[in-house]
């Protein structure tokens, strides 16, 4: 019961994971996170903080992340509805730096996202519970973001809702990025 299936993306160290649900005539139960098949990958996996938003349809949050030294992995799982999750390359050096995987989560998937990545998403269904497992602590002043329609994501919606903070961000094309690819993960 509980076993994860984990699926390379084009991007290094962003995995995609498939989840076995067990269910009977009283609901569900649903593993999304195992120290120990996370370590197996190599993951980073001290997670250190726990967050989730409810959103309503047509609701775009991202692209988001936090500047070293607080940057974070995140493990991301959406127990209620489902989003269109987009994560973007900003380590310098990537071979895939710049490029973004684009997929749609539901309770069945879960995404891991390394260090060095902007993460934002499409909710595609009202009440939509995105949960976050982040490696660091929340640190306002390193939060920061790219701006979500500065990069090649032909995101399917016309006129989303967004905040103030998330429209304020820095284009793709303008961000000077203090990540640095480490490697192969």
């Amino acid at each position: 019961m509980g076993k994860m299936k984990f699926g390379k993306t084009k991007i290094p160290g962003v995995f995609i994971i498939e989840i076995d649900t067990f269910s009977d005539e009283r609901g569900s139960f649903i593993k999304i996170f195992h120290e120990k098949t996370f370590k197996e990958f190599k993951l980073d996996c001290e997670f250190r903080e726990v967050f989730y938003s409810i959103s309503n349809k047509n609701v775009i949050r991202g692209m988001h992340f936090q500047n070293p030294p607080y940057d974070h992995s995140k493990l991301i799982h959406v127990p209620f509805g489902s989003i269109l999750d987009v994560v973007l390359d900003i380590r310098k050096g990537s071979p895939t730096f710049g490029d973004f995987i684009d997929i749609e989560l539901s309770n069945n998937k879960s995404i891991y996202i390394p260090k060095g990545c902007a993460h934002g998403f499409l909710s595609l269904e009202n009440n939509t519970n995105t949960t976050y497992l982040q490696t660091t602590i929340h640190k306002p002043d390193f939060d920061c973001g790219i701006k979500w329609n500065s990069f090649e994501m032909n995101w399917p919606i016309k006129n989303p809702m967004i905040s103030e903070r998330d429209h304020r961000f820095v284009a793709f094309n303008d961000f000077k990025s203090p990540f640095i690819f480490l490697g192969n993960l």
